[in-house]
């Protein structure tokens, strides 16, 4: 196996419900992630229940395609 190249610092920290805050290497501001429309549905949130944000999901699918 070769050398470590890169090890990501990454910290997340829960917000509330299903808010979290990560704070990521490059960025200024904490990312935001929760739940929205199907995701929140899925889990059984009423619309409206919850701040609409992005989901870990999005971001990983958004890094595959990018």
């Amino acid at each position: 196996m070769g050398d470590i190249a890169y090890v990501s610092e990454v910290r997340v920290e829960r917000i509330g419900g299903s808010l979290r805050a990560a704070y990521l290497p490059g960025e200024e501001q904490p990312t935001i992630y929760g739940m929205h429309g199907a995701i929140a549905e899925h889990y059984g949130a009423q619309p409206g229940q919850f701040e609409s944000h992005a989901a870990t999901i999005d971001h990983l699918v958004g890094a595959a395609l990018g």
